[in-house]
């Protein structure tokens, strides 16, 4: 499947409009289970998701999974801000994201500003 550094993904071009991997930069990994055009890796850098996630951990991801209140997601906002946050709230107009780190602030985004989400399936820890 393919894999890419979170932090590298934000860069632009490693992603379609509905969050789906783009591109020949992209690394490979193996992993066992579900797998196909809506499934990707990313590699966590650094430490804005400790203590749930450290540097060099591995999530899988799924722009087509369903969403609901408390998942783990990843977020691509229009202005290719990456982020790996807890949906806290969805309503019409905004979509609320709590931190993993408490260093870190919750976000509200509007609608308008996220060009997708993708739900986080996996972690290898």
């Amino acid at each position: 499947m393919p894999l890419i550094g979170l932090a590298q993904a934000g860069a632009g071009g490693f992603f379609d409009g509905g969050g789906l991997p783009v591109g020949n930069d992209w690394d490979a990994v193996s992993f066992p289970g579900e797998q196909g055009e809506a499934v990707y890796a990313l590699e966590v850098a650094g430490d804005s998701m400790s203590p749930l996630y450290r540097d060099g951990d591995m999530i899988i991801v799924s722009p087509s999974a369903q969403l609901r209140r408390g998942d783990k997601v990843v977020v691509r906002t229009r202005g290719g801000e990456m982020m790996a946050k807890v949906l806290a709230r969805r309503s019409a107009r905004t979509i609320e994201l709590a931190s993993f780190n408490p260093a870190h602030p919750e976000r509200v985004l509007a609608v308008e500003e996220v060009e997708w989400i993708a739900r986080i399936l996996w972690a290898s820890q």
